[in-house]
């Protein structure tokens, strides 16, 4: 079996922890500011990064930085992974959902303008499966309409619009190192902003609230990473270009030989770091689709089959056609740094054949 993802973790990895770990420094310090300052000026230079436990607290932290809170309204698409909207309402702010482009599957500027209101605090793009939304677009509605700009480029490590990386656009960038992520860090995540009070306000947030031991200023949490996933992720952080470059190949390869599917898009003005391979099946059952391809040995995966505002948590009925489209037809096939050209080609042929099987 080809897997659908394939965390990227060896020997280098190993080697970094285990000199944390002998160190006896295993909570935060000099291995996170380390690659703070590395992840800025490699990933998302001009900002400060400020390093947490996880991508879902760098979404909620930087909520809170912001004073975003009960009675006010964050934007965002319903077609995404839960944490893009559980952070809105960790913070006590109410999600507003609205509908997605269908080519890159991104929040829909027209959307955003249309779904603002007196209470609108901010707005929040994802950049699903490492394409970025159209942030020229929304920084100008954000600033035309007074709001803050918030990213969540939790799967979005280097992607970029006309040259500027994503998670520099606003007021913060937050991402993950979730295994399954471009880099990891076993476990993590990082806000990026260039304001150096807000900068400031989420360090002293994630340590309880200090930012000298003992002298609270404010009621904070322990959202800390520690030294030891920080150094993993400044292994992972080295190889994330080659990493990217390898995706990109791969990703140029299926668009150009598979058959029978709708292949995703890349803008001209921007730079997809293919988190995710994401094709639409039509005209036929995309779950039966998967099953075929999983008895020919190849693995995927649907991201999301479940828009957010119809979750449990949110229970709300909306009409988001392209966000309901998407969840119904997407599948993503294997295509992180490790595939060979063997596979690559044993999952053109999986799946151009399952295509036709079922035209």
């Amino acid at each position: 079996m080809i897997p659908a993802a394939k965390p990227e973790v060896g020997a280098d990895e190993a080697a970094a922890a285990h000199r944390v770990v002998m160190s006896g420094m295993l909570a935060q310090g000099p291995e996170v500011a380390a690659f703070e300052q590395e992840f800025s000026a490699q990933v998302v230079p001009g900002t400060q990064s400020v390093a947490v436990n996880s991508g879902t607290s760098a979404l909620h932290m930087a909520f809170v930085a912001a004073g975003i809170g009960p009675g006010d309204e964050v934007i965002v698409p319903s077609f995404s992974f839960a944490a893009t909207a559980n952070a809105v309402g960790l913070v006590g702010a109410t999600p507003v959902f609205v509908d997605i482009e269908p080519d890159t599957f991104c929040i829909s500027p027209a959307a955003i303008e249309a779904a603002i209101t007196e209470r609108t605090r901010g707005v929040m793009p994802v950049h699903l499966y490492g394409h970025p939304a159209d942030l020229p677009a929304i920084a100008a509605i954000a600033q035309r309409h007074d709001l803050l700009h918030f990213e969540d480029a939790a799967q979005a490590h280097g992607a970029a619009v006309d040259g500027v990386p994503v998670g520099s656009w606003g007021i913060a960038g937050s991402f993950s190192f979730y295994p399954t992520k471009n880099m990891t860090s076993g476990e993590g995540g990082i806000v990026t902003t260039k304001d150096d009070q807000f900068a400031r306000a989420v360090r002293v947030l994630r340590n309880q609230g200090m930012e000298r031991r003992y002298e609270n200023e404010v009621i904070g949490f322990n959202t800390r990473m520690t030294d030891i996933h920080a150094a993993i992720g400044r292994v992972q952080l080295g190889k994330l270009a080659a990493w990217t470059a390898k995706r990109q190949a791969n990703a140029a390869f299926l668009n150009a030989n598979l058959q029978g599917v709708v292949t995703p898009i890349e803008r001209d003005n921007s730079t997809h770091v293919w988190h995710q391979y994401t094709i639409r099946v039509v005209d036929q059952d995309r779950d039966a689709f998967a099953a075929a391809l999983a008895e020919r040995g190849i693995g995927s995966g649907v991201y999301y089959p479940t828009p957010i505002h119809r979750l449990p948590s949110f229970g709300l009925s909306l009409d988001l056609p392209e966000t309901e489209r998407a969840a119904a037809e997407v599948l993503s096939l294997p295509v992180y740094p490790s595939l060979t050209d063997d596979e690559l080609g044993t999952i053109v042929e999986a799946v151009n054949a399952v295509a036709k099987a079922g035209a």
